[in-house]
């Protein structure tokens, strides 16, 4: 329906119990849109306009309701095209309950215009006004379009959503009702009002999840549903704002080709340190079964050369014979337990699943060898031993052996008689945390802050690859989404400190 098929002197309903009751300014290409929703005695005023349509606007509103009718008065956003009559309507409702609904970014703009009424700040209220004979209107953010604190309205009953600036246009040949050709008359408006494309898009996408039936824009011409769609894809593709300065363009496509290259360069180096830190592991599980191996090793080289010894003396019993074959043979069995054990560790887990903390922990002494150490270590276990998390299991012992053996190195390194390790297991609100302290002397406040660095080591090359913490901190951050740090304590020592966050 075009503009000569209506009398624009009158309001016009355009849904059921909303009229639009603005005021046609002849060869103006800037149309100022107000609308009101009838709703009994809490009727509500939307963008109401400067002084230069008040006169027309109240007339249209008595001629719909009584004026002290109105409750609410929206205001999308603080412009005094939109906001600049607000004052002089608030002096014909005179009503004490009278409520400018807004967010909260605009309400300290909006008092400068001297309003007196208090203010219903809609992200203080869910997004959302339910009146007292249970009218709803729902409000959608959409920050910077072209204000801070902007919104949109939406009216479930109707469908009808009150956009504000968004989908408003300039044209020099105005019509009530949009048709096809709307986009290219409301293209230079949103060109240059809209900040950047991606803020425009983002409002976009929230608009888009409405199931609308009507767009009530601020500006330019009422949009009907079947040409909303389109035109929101096409106001999608709108470069505007910054977009729309060369110079802007041309430095975003470079920012946007040198992230490509740095995220190519970051996955290669994140492919280099997997390898390697695969071939450490490799290493570290033919360290560890070496240095399983080396007792058993010994002890049947000892039997061997005893038998040896004795057959060649012709001292040999069937007895002794028996005996030492059965000590061999036990060397030999755990020798193939400790191979069955490393192997059943490095290989993948198929799923993630729950394990308790404890167990891995328990695989992890094992695996180390410190519940067979000597004296010289005591280890102290407290907390719930039932305490869960989800993910897999073995990167989890892979961590505490992390861990465990950069105590073991330092014991050494320092020459320490004998050193005390205290482990933790607790639940601290959402959270399962394990520490583990130790007595060894603790981190050099200059490189505490480096420990989990790739390749940072104090060993000699010959003795680490400095890949072991950093892989048990991409292990615990990465794939367990938890934290892991390290700190000095209180007893000459330094604390591990892994937390994950519980899953029930």
């Amino acid at each position: 329906m075009s503009k000569e098929h209506l009398d624009f002197k009158d309001a016009i309903e355009i849904a059921k119990d909303i009229y639009w009751i603005g005021m046609y300014l002849e060869n103006d290409p800037f149309q100022c849109h107000p609308y009101l929703i009838k709703n009994a005695n809490e009727s509500i005023l939307i963008d109401p306009g400067s002084m230069l349509e008040f006169e027309e606007t109240v007339r249209k509103i008595k001629t719909i309701i009584d004026i002290s009718s109105i409750k609410y008065i929206v205001l999308h956003h603080q412009d005094p095209d939109l906001a600049a009559a607000v004052p002089e309507i608030e002096k014909l409702i005179n009503r004490d309950d009278l409520q400018i609904v807004t967010h909260s970014r605009m309400s300290v703009l909006i008092k400068h215009y001297l309003v007196s009424s208090s203010y219903y700040e809609v992200d203080k209220h869910d997004n959302k006004l339910i009146t007292l004979n249970g009218y709803r209107l729902d409000f959608l953010t959409t920050p910077y379009c072209h204000s801070p604190g902007a919104f949109v309205s939406y009216e479930p009953n109707t469908k009808t959503l009150f956009s504000g600036d968004i989908f408003g246009g300039i044209e020099e040949s105005w019509e009530f009702y949009a048709d096809e050709s709307y986009f290219e008359k409301a293209k230079q408006f949103h060109e240059e009002y809209m900040p950047s494309k991606d803020i425009f898009n983002y409002a976009l996408n929230k608009i888009q999840n409405l199931d609308i039936e009507l767009i009530a824009p601020q500006h330019g011409s009422i949009i009907e549903k079947p040409y909303i769609l389109n035109l929101i894809k096409d106001m999608k593709n709108l470069d505007c704002g910054l977009y729309i300065e060369e110079k802007y363009n041309l430095e975003l496509l470079d920012t946007i080709n040198e992230l490509k290259i740095q995220e190519k360069t970051i996955q290669e180096q994140d492919r280099k340190i997997f390898e390697q830190a695969k071939r450490a592991e490799m290493g570290e599980m033919i360290g560890n079964i070496a240095h399983q191996w080396r007792q058993p090793l010994a002890i049947v080289n000892t039997i061997l050369a005893i038998l040896k010894e004795k057959n060649s003396s012709d001292a040999l019993t069937k007895d002794e014979i028996s005996d030492k074959l059965q000590k061999m043979e036990k060397r030999i069995i755990y020798m193939s337990d400790t191979i069955e054990d490393f192997m059943n560790y490095y290989k993948p887990d198929k799923d993630k699943s729950f394990f308790y903390i404890y167990e891995a922990l328990e695989k992890a002494l094992e695996l180390t060898n410190y519940t067979k150490k000597d004296e010289k270590i005591i280890i102290n276990i407290n907390g719930d031993k039932t305490l869960s998390i989800y993910g897999l299991m073995n990167e989890f012992v892979q961590v505490i052996i992390s861990i465990l053996t950069n105590i073991d190195d330092i014991k050494n390194s320092r020459e320490l008689c004998g050193i005390q390790i205290d482990i933790s297991i607790l639940r601290d609100d959402t959270d399962a945390i394990l520490a583990i302290s130790d007595n060894a002397g603790g981190i050099q406040e200059d490189i505490i802050s480096k420990i989990f660095n790739p390749y940072f080591t104090t060993k000699h090359q010959a003795m680490g690859t400095g890949l072991g913490l950093h892989i048990a901190k991409m292990i615990i951050e990465d794939n367990m989404h938890g934290s892991i740090d390290a700190t000095n304590n209180n007893n000459n020592g330094a604390t591990f400190t892994i937390r994950i966050k519980c899953e029930d």
